[in-house]
């Protein structure tokens, strides 16, 4: 008997077991038209074929086309706080795209919570710090998520916008040399890596290495970039940030620059409250006009 149940559950394991290489997935709720927002799980390539990014993806209420907006979230070096991050989902941001006709997905990258895997984007220490390719890495990852969603019918196959928070914003920025077609315009909310090295506020991993990549980042760059940061940002302050955007703009990329008034104890995190998205509201909406005006 007890081989017997033995080979009955075999089959049961390899299902349960197997790869999900499949790039499109969801499931749990069905997006139904009585919830405003229309969360489901959903299922995005990632650069490793044998791992599909876990997201999630909600959606104004209608058939569509809607444009489309991919958040891309803050990371950690920590390999442990990785691990345990929760799904991100930035419910006061998706709210208020939702509210303006965006369908909006966020991509959970690879080495993080649930989607796990290898953190292909690891900047390395100070002293051997490649902010160019740890950029262009999560830049990679942002795409792979936006072109999968792109073929979906209820979703514009232009003038898309990226948004991107902390790590992902600097993978936003190497982004901007994208088709200008495909994504309209991309928004950065204090972009950066190694902020808070050490764990000590005010304190960035090799400076200049990173002032350096953005002005590498700046060269390629074709899509236009809004940069928010807010007065109380202990990662990548204001001054520390217009120093950033003036290398970026410099070797070529058009960047629009803010800085926000200071929202809670820590603005770095202001954009995941219901208070940040409220202060940055103005300047979002200004940096989502240029494209609004265009029709399916």
């Amino acid at each position: 008997m007890r081989l017997l149940n033995i080979f009955v559950l075999l089959p049961l394991l390899a299902l349960l077991t197997a790869s999900p290489v499949c790039a499109q997935v969801t499931f749990g709720s069905s997006g139904a038209e009585g919830d405003p927002f229309r969360r489901q799980q959903w299922r995005v390539p990632s650069p490793d074929t044998d791992i599909a990014a876990h997201a999630l993806l909600f959606r104004p209420p209608g058939a569509g086309p809607f444009r489309l907006a991919v958040i891309a979230h803050a990371s950690t070096q920590n390999a442990l706080r990785r691990a345990q991050m929760p799904q991100p989902e930035y419910r006061a941001l998706t709210a208020f795209l939702i509210a303006r006709r965006f369908a909006v997905l966020v991509p959970e990258r690879l080495g993080h919570g649930t989607t796990g895997g290898r953190y292909i984007e690891d900047q390395g220490g100070c002293d051997e710090a490649d902010y160019v390719r740890s950029g262009r890495l999560t830049a990679d990852e942002i795409a792979l998520a936006l072109e999968d969603l792109r073929k979906q019918d209820f979703i514009r196959k232009d003038a898309a916008i990226v948004i991107g928070h902390s790590a992902g914003g600097w993978g936003a920025l190497a982004l901007a040399n994208a088709d200008p077609k495909t994504i309209s315009a991309i928004i950065v909310l204090a972009p950066g890596r190694g902020g808070h090295a050490n764990d000590e506020p005010n304190r960035i991993c090799a400076p200049h290495t990173l002032l350096a990549a953005a002005a590498e980042l700046g060269k390629a760059a074709r899509i236009p970039v809004t940069w928010l940061v807010a007065a109380n940002d202990s990662y990548f302050a204001p001054s520390f940030s217009l120093a950033l955007v003036d290398a970026f703009r410099r070797s070529g990329g058009k960047v629009e620059f803010r800085a926000l008034p200071g929202v809670g104890s820590e603005g770095h995190w202001m954009i995941e409250s219901e208070a940040g998205v409220k202060s940055a509201s103005a300047e979002l909406d200004r940096a989502l006009k240029p494209a609004a005006g265009k029709k399916p």
